[in-house]
């Protein structure tokens, strides 16, 4: 993706933190794996504007890895940074981790890899 300046990909890298609710788990009180998705998603969307400095929208999505579950109160922090850019499209990879905050430790639950292309005018 073009860009009016050359950027590094430290220039557009984004984290977000989110706090798993009860309205963001099962029944079994571990977060859905769809949620974690969505905030995924829209770590990579602002990394991906950031970057290409106009609209992205996200054109697929590649081999989501779900390796360990959280729950119920803890903190999730999602690391999203361009790995690759194109003239229209950009590859970012996404990984979130949870911290289990009493226990104080971070696992990695998750990584994947999202491709996101810039709209024009038309």
């Amino acid at each position: 993706m073009r860009t009016k300046k050359n950027k590094c990909p430290s220039d557009s890298q984004t984290i977000k933190t989110e706090v798993v609710c009860p309205n963001d788990t099962n029944p079994m009180s571990i977060l859905q794996g769809g949620r974690l998705v969505e905030w995924m998603d829209m770590a990579a969307a602002v990394c991906a504007q950031t970057h290409a400095e106009k609209i992205c929208v996200t054109a697929s999505i590649n081999h989501v890895d779900f390796n360990e579950a959280a729950k119920i109160g803890d903190i999730i922090t999602i690391n999203a940074k361009i790995t690759r850019a194109f003239n229209t499209s950009m590859e970012i990879f996404v990984r979130a981790f949870a911290r289990k905050v009493l226990e104080g430790k971070q696992l990695l639950i998750s990584e994947a890899y999202f491709t996101f292309v810039g709209l024009d005018e038309s």
